[in-house]
């Protein structure tokens, strides 16, 4: 049932003494973990189906622990390469115990998890599938059971994560730190517990998207009715045609299938056409999204989800256009460097970019939600500009790939701070130090909980498995 995969997502969260302990990577990659929870539900489903005999190694409450759950998680471990510093034969039932205790407690609060939510995540899970092993079938043969199996376990899978997840939140939600809670916290950590911060840098970026000729767009939208009166008369199948024509790398050897999709995960114009489709063998009119022009065609509804294929295909940004785009914002720079107006002053009027126009042109991180960024958080050419500048200085105007959209813009950026690698201090890096506060105390509350809930819980550990240094005590409760 996927217990080493929520057991990990459990650790990542709260606490970095059990990513040491079991050398868990913090960012483990997703398809890795898929891979671990459909072999480990695979046993579990075998074992239901043909009713075999198996021995108990644990027992939690009502529910047993298999000795074949346990073997199984230990050989994906190994294939996977995860070192436990520690006996597997230890490790791996207490982590599967701590899950159990959680989902427990889930059962007594009623906790409910959105559906949606978890067929979202489920299919975002079958599309990495698809995409990492190459197809359905291969797939099926990799797993050897079909998708709908695959699918189910899964589903499973994420619901349980979601529901721990949401027992945890409740049990931390009164966390809230304080500056003096933060400022004693890092007095007291030892020298060895400080976090090296790697260099970081805020920037500010203005961004122009050079026109795109007429006819470069009357062209895209010549070859895409092209291929709309090929499928709507069929002569040619739509997969086929996305195999061979759309620019979207992600879907096209999928045959430009997206997989079940959430409306909110769309882009509005591409959603708003795709949702209105009711003809599985027709194929939509031309849409013109933030990436460039598509034809969509409807594969299946369920709900308020729904399953397509697309043809992308993007206009190319000529050199003459680039050139032009240039040409302003060359302007623009010297303007700036005459301190006519300043940087900030002249985004909002200047820049094209959706998400930094309206806030001074300051670039966030997303993976963080600061404004701090490590050089290789930037898009690649921001960084080599960045690199060569001094903080307050504007660069010349260059030429960028466009992250979201994949297509050539021209942008300057301004060096607004740079702060060297360092250990982590109150000065620069309170945000940090106060994270990592909240998630002690945290980790220190979900221990004292499971800990407790230990000793109100029926728990038999048989011969054989017991003798181990458990991260919570009271799991042996009386020996044979």
């Amino acid at each position: 049932m996927g217990y080493w995969t929520i057991n990990v997502y459990l650790c990542e969260i709260f606490d970095p003494k059990y990513q040491q302990l079991y050398n868990i990577p913090v960012k483990s990659k997703v398809l890795s973990l898929i891979v671990i929870a459909i072999t480990v539900a695979t046993v579990a489903i075998a074992r239901n189906n043909d009713n075999i005999v198996e021995e108990v190694a644990w027992m939690v409450g009502d529910q047993p622990i298999y000795k074949s759950e346990i073997e199984e998680q230990y050989q994906q471990m190994l294939y996977e390469g995860t070192k436990i510093n520690g006996d597997p034969y230890c490790v791996i039932p207490e982590m599967i115990a701590v899950q159990k205790l959680f989902l427990h407690q889930a059962d007594i609060d009623t906790v409910e998890v959105s559906e949606p939510m978890v067929q979202s995540q489920v299919e975002s899970y079958i599309n990495n599938l698809l995409q990492g092993i190459g197809s359905k079938e291969k797939v099926e043969e990799y797993f050897r059971k079909p998708l709908p199996e695959i699918r189910e376990t899964l589903t499973e899978q994420v619901r349980n994560s979601e529901r721990i997840r949401q027992v945890q939140d409740n049990l931390t939600k009164s966390v809230k730190a304080t500056p003096a809670d933060v400022r004693r916290y890092y007095s007291q950590l030892d020298a060895d517990s400080i976090p090296n911060v790697p260099l970081q840098v805020e920037v500010q970026i203005v961004s122009i998207n050079p026109t795109i000729p007429r006819q470069e767009i009357e062209d895209i939208k010549a070859r895409l009715r092209d291929y709309s009166e090929r499928v709507n008369s069929g002569q040619t199948a739509f997969s086929t045609l996305a195999i061979m024509y759309s620019e979207d790398p992600g879907s096209s050897p999928r045959g430009g299938e997206l997989g079940f999709t959430g409306r909110a995960t769309l882009d509005p114009e591409f959603a708003a056409v795709a949702f209105n489709l009711n003809d599985t063998k027709k194929v939509s009119k031309i849409v013109e999204s933030q990436y460039g022009f598509h034809i969509i065609q409807l594969i299946e509804k369920r709900g308020d989800r729904v399953n397509v294929r697309h043809i992308l295909i993007k206009p190319k940004v000529s050199q003459t256009d680039l050139d032009k785009a240039i040409e302003r914002y060359d302007t623009v720079y010297q303007d700036l460097k005459d301190a006519k107006y300043t940087f900030e002053e002249a985004a909002p009027y200047i820049s094209q970019d959706k998400d930094t126009r309206n806030n001074r042109g300051v670039m966030i991180n997303d993976r963080t939600g600061t404004t701090q960024f490590e050089m290789a958080q930037l898009p690649q050419e921001v960084a080599i500009i960045v690199n060569d500048l001094q903080p307050g200085e504007i660069s010349k105007p260059f030429i960028m790939k466009d992250p979201k959209r994949d297509r050539d813009i021209v942008a300057m950026v301004k060096l607004t701070s740079r702060t060297p690698a360092h250990k982590a201090n109150m000065s620069d890096d309170y945000q940090l130090i106060k994270n990592m506060y909240e998630a002690s105390r945290k980790q220190e509350i979900l221990k004292e909980w499971i800990e407790n809930k230990i000793k109100d819980t029926y728990v038999r550990v048989e011969d054989g498995w017991y003798e181990c240094e458990f991260q919570h005590q009271g799991w042996i409760k009386t020996r044979k």
